[in-house]
């Protein structure tokens, strides 16, 4: 019994997994926003619960904000885990007298802060703390599910388009794994600008190979045609690309717009009478001519 109680001690919990390694992105699920290259079009909402005020909010966005001076290297919210081109760089950091787990962490990118994901018990900050750009993540394992819960994310994007996410957004993300492969899932709520939680899953391998290194390549800011001081925006009703999705894919204005109701199987109902399938490959077809099409 003895001996029993002392193995207990000595061994790690049963249901904790070795999440360490350098994974490759599988692009399998969510492939709107982790096509390579630009990612989702302009104005590609489906999919997503937008409310009305996130809507208006997608919609004024201009890509040319990214090259704004101020911004230029500011990094992407923690949801970008899940939406970025990236693989995933994981380690855990260790208490030095008995071994333990304290933290465990993914890496960062060139366009996204590092995630730290703490398991050694402490409390989140109070909600009046201030919010970081990689939010603050504790986690716990549930069975061999490692789900990790983050707050206090700054303002920012939750794709590359310009759909936002707000400061009391939060993230439930769990890390299943089987054998080679890692799948995340995440769980988003925002009640500022989310009607219905966003799900999202994104697919990972071990890469021994090519090992991922645990930080992008430091971001130089330089000129990238945006002068200081002008925030460059569409206002209300003038975005020139909400009719580019439907020109491509004829899928109508309306789901191209999101909503929580476009999430939905059932949705397709909705959609039967008024798609035809398109003529002819007009993106991401293997070859030249990929983004013919774009507002006069």
């Amino acid at each position: 019994m003895r001996l029993l109680i002392l193995l207990a001690a000595t061994l790690p919990a049963f249901a904790q997994i070795d999440l360490s390694g350098s994974w490759a992105a599988r692009n399998y699920g969510d492939a709107v926003a982790n096509r390579p290259g630009p990612g989702p079009l302009p104005v590609e909402y489906l999919g997503i619960p937008l409310n009305e005020s996130a809507r208006l909010r997608a919609l004024s966005f201009s890509q040319s904000q990214l090259s704004m001076p101020d911004r230029v290297c500011l990094p992407y919210t923690p949801p970008y885990v899940m939406l970025g081109p990236f693989g995933l760089k994981i380690w855990n950091e260790t208490e030095p007298n008995n071994g333990t787990t304290i933290a465990w962490k993914v890496g960062g990118w060139e366009d996204r802060a590092p995630l730290t994901i703490w398991m050694d018990g402490r409390p989140h900050p109070s909600k009046n703390a201030p919010h970081e750009i990689g939010g603050f993540t504790t986690g716990v394992w549930e069975d061999d599910v490692l789900t990790a819960y983050t707050t206090h994310i700054k303002a920012g994007f939750v794709r590359r388009n310009g759909v936002p996410i707000s400061d009391q957004a939060t993230m439930t993300l769990r890390f299943l794994r089987h054998g080679d492969l890692l799948t995340l899932s995440a769980r988003i709520e925002d009640q500022a600008y989310l009607t219905e939680p966003l799900y999202l899953s994104r697919t990972f391998q071990t890469s021994a190979v090519a090992p991922i290194v645990s930080v992008g390549t430091p971001c130089i800011s330089g000129n990238e045609g945006v002068q200081e001081g002008v925030v460059p925006h569409y206002l209300p009703g003038k975005n020139p690309f909400v009719e580019e999705l439907p020109r491509r894919y004829h899928i109508p204005v309306d789901a191209a717009l999101g909503g929580a109701e476009t999430m939905y199987p059932e949705y397709r109902k909705k959609l039967k009478d008024r798609y035809t399938i398109p003529e002819r490959c007009q993106r991401d077809c293997g070859g030249p001519g990929l983004y013919p099409l774009r507002p006069n």
